[in-house]
């Protein structure tokens, strides 16, 4: 009989692991940049709707289930538009102007302080213009981005919009040109993400609160005739030095940690109105969706009506972007 073995459980690549300091999580956009370069906007924000089977048929070439209609887990997100709030012009790493669009909902009053009146605007002659004087924008900036705002009001879940900073791909002269275009305007997930793309997921897990070493790093029980309890490590550590260092299995948070799930396939990207995918009922925690949504293979993070953050992919991989599925219907 070989010799049982029981590596150590719980990745210590997290660590502290503390609760979440925001919902929506930050997002390393200069990687995310400089791996996409056929992108424009790389990100966009979502609301995780549920879980269901998916009908679809295998497309993807020298597949064994080829041209065959296959059962996959999906979930699907709701994603709202989103509006421009404002524009940030980067040099070195620094911010060093952050212009407000002129249309600003109010709903925003809910999350931010929103002036009575906007001043400034970017026009369409790639100048920021104030009520007495016009003046050019900055001479020395590298970088521009758009601090984006969803309009969640459309949805079943809440009111009160999540802001988030969302970079581009390309050269300066092709974002002003593509923040010209929306500024104002509803910009849709369509426009962001099509099917058989891959997105990464971010996002907050789900809040479990105090749990034992057992439940949170997976240690074996111990035996029915161990002192000082089952649940729990055998030794926290020798006499000195005198300290339990972090490597050691203990109880405390767990869950509504950060977390990323990468190259996701997306299956559909669809509007309710075009084809409604709405149970009988409702979505179980959820409720009906009425905006835009997209259908994502496998699971994600966090529980129903969690905010997350779709972005282009940091690393594809050939085994993922290689697939190909049509989807038939929802179970």
């Amino acid at each position: 009989m070989g010799s049982a073995s029981r590596p150590r459980r719980g990745s210590l690549q997290f660590w502290p692991r503390k609760r979440a300091d925001k919902v929506l999580p930050s997002v390393n956009w200069n990687g995310i940049s400089l791996a996409n370069s056929d992108k424009k906007l790389l990100g966009f924000i979502g609301y995780k709707v549920g879980m269901k089977s998916v009908f679809v048929r295998d497309n993807t070439s020298d597949s064994m289930t080829k041209g065959k209609r296959i059962v996959v887990p999906a979930t699907v997100v709701e994603c709202p538009p989103m509006k421009i709030l404002s524009v940030r012009f980067y040099n070195n790493k620094n911010v060093v102007s952050d212009v407000l669009s002129s249309d600003l909902d109010k709903t925003l009053k809910r999350r931010i302080k929103v002036p009575k009146s906007v001043k400034k605007k970017i026009d369409t002659d790639n100048k920021v213009k104030d009520s007495n004087e016009s003046f050019e924008m900055p001479k020395n900036f590298d970088d521009v981005r758009v601090v984006v705002y969803s309009l969640v009001k459309n949805t079943s879940i809440k009111k009160k919009p999540d802001v988030l900073e969302i970079a581009f791909s390309g050269n300066n002269e092709e974002k002003l040109a593509w923040i010209k275009e929306h500024l104002g305007k509803e910009i849709k997930i369509s426009e962001v993400f099509q099917a058989n793309n891959l997105a990464d997921v971010r996002g907050v897990t789900k809040g479990k609160g105090l749990q034992g070493p057992v439940k949170r790093f997976g240690i074996t029980l111990r035996s029915h005739k161990a002192e000082k309890g089952q649940r729990k490590v055998g030794s926290i550590g020798p006499w000195h030095p005198a300290r339990v260092t972090f490597r050691v299995p203990m109880a405390g948070q767990m869950g509504l940690f950060t977390r990323a799930n990468y190259n996701n396939k997306i299956l559909d990207v669809g509007n309710i109105s075009d084809k409604n995918i709405n149970p009988a009922g409702g979505w179980k925690h959820y409720g009906n969706i009425k905006t835009d949504y997209l259908i994502l293979r496998g699971s994600i993070v966090g529980p129903s009506k969690k905010q997350i953050v779709l972005t282009a992919p940091l690393r594809k991989t050939k085994k993922q972007e290689k697939k190909n599925m049509e989807v038939i219907e929802l179970r």
